[in-house]
């Protein structure tokens, strides 16, 4: 696999992504193995907007972007006339031996201009447009790699900081450790913790052909953001069409073979990451939805389960995370955020609840120290076990047992 496979996940323009109900679309792939792909909205004589993707290297990156910043707002005839040359030294000046990227820039803007229906085609007449790509979830390579995946879990909050990745790391761990064949993908693009959790942080990803091989940890195949990033320490700025760009690729290009549970972790909130994978899998087994006892996480929580119900994902249940701090020297128990919060509002909403995880310090510390793929030692028990129960009752879901009244309802 060549190095661009990774070059879209870095430094992106404004301009990189796909537009909806395009009315010109192409797609070329070049001598150099590097595809470029653009989509344009036209009016009566100009191109509205360009935008464009490409999955080579920082050259081909500032090319497209370049042709696509010279296309717009311009006539098509105008368009028509864009030269390689002038890619080149909008782009900042390419070295002669990357001429090929902005050639490659200019010959699919000339095939998007040519896919136009007619030149009198308007910004607001999607009746004309064609499609720019398979529609989310509908990509051959995507379809034929969640075959291969027997259930895939989703573990989300509307709150942060709720031990959401502690929880979507020890099921994914949990479930290897019973004899299943597991992976787990961390989408949570702008805080991704799940290296730093398995003490994987730095792994080079290796690649094989044009897929990219998970990197495997006690059993579990892991994909995270934070293993592509040139910088993991540097902030990711992303919109949302890159955001689902990027999500589709580590499910599309991710070499996970044949699994029985994929874990998605996803980050806090209701937004672009769990739209674009309840759009990229839509026959997801269902969701875990982690909260705190106190009412400010759980009322989050509330539009996370809501969430669910409108994209019709079946809820497995709720894990009240940090429900009361056991003292390791007296053993008296210390209700730090409350008690019981998320337990009232599952039940409130109809949904499973499946158990109280207490706070654990060595829990706690044993991630921090990248060590969560471990078995902790005996004075993190409480923690351990609890999150086991609430495991065992998702196992339980995912191998056919009875659902509740709400999972039925909501599949």
């Amino acid at each position: 696999m060549h190095e661009p496979s990774t070059m879209t996940l870095r430094a992106v323009p404004a301009n990189f992504g796909p537009l909806r109900g395009p009315h010109g679309h192409a797609r070329i792939t070049g001598p150099c193995g590097d595809t470029m792909e653009f989509w344009i909205l036209a009016d009566a004589a100009r191109l509205v907007r360009v935008a464009f993707t490409t999955d080579g290297c920082a050259h081909s990156m500032a090319a497209g972007s370049a042709c696509a910043r010279l296309a717009e707002g311009r006539a098509f005839d105008e368009v028509a006339r864009i030269e390689a040359d002038d890619v080149s030294a909008a782009a900042g000046g390419l070295p002669e031996t990357s001429r090929h990227c902005a050639l490659l820039a200019v010959n699919t803007l000339r095939e998007a201009l040519a896919a136009l229906p007619h030149r009198e085609a308007t910004a607001d007449s999607p009746r004309d447009a064609k499609p720019a790509s398979p529609a989310p979830g509908e990509n051959p390579v995507l379809k034929d790699r969640l075959a291969h995946i027997r259930h895939k879990v989703l573990v989300l909050s509307g709150k942060g900081g709720v031990g959401k990745s502690t929880v979507a790391v020890g099921l994914a761990m949990s479930l290897a450790r019973s004899g299943k064949r597991v992976g787990l993908l961390d989408v949570d693009l702008h805080g991704p913790t799940v290296p730093k959790l398995l003490g994987v942080e730095g792994t080079p990803v290796e690649g094989r052909g044009d897929a990219l091989l998970p990197v495997t940890t006690a059993g579990v195949k892991v994909m995270s953001i934070g293993l592509l990033l040139s910088n993991p320490e540097g902030p990711v700025i992303w919109r949302g069409p890159m955001k689902m760009h990027v999500i589709e690729q580590l499910l599309r290009d991710v070499e996970w073979g044949d699994l029985d549970v994929l874990v998605i972790d996803l980050p806090p909130g209701t937004g672009d990451e769990p739209l674009s994978i309840c759009q990229l899998i839509p026959g997801a087994d269902g969701a875990i939805v982690v909260t705190t006892p106190q009412d400010v996480a759980t009322a989050n929580v509330r539009r996370s389960v809501r969430f669910c119900r409108e994209l019709k994902l079946p809820v497995l249940g709720v894990i009240e995370n940090m429900s009361g701090f056991v003292c390791p020297s007296c053993g008296t128990t210390t209700f730090v955020f409350g008690s019981g919060g998320g337990e009232r509002m599952a039940v409130e909403m109809g949904v499973r609840f499946l158990g109280r995880v207490p706070l654990d310090a060595q829990l706690a510390q044993a991630g921090d120290r990248g060590l969560a793929s471990e078995r902790c030692p005996q004075s993190a028990a409480a923690g351990r076990e609890a999150l086991e129960r609430a495991f065992a009752a998702v196992l339980a879901s995912l191998d056919g047992e009875t659902h509740t009244e709400e999972e039925r309802r909501t599949r």
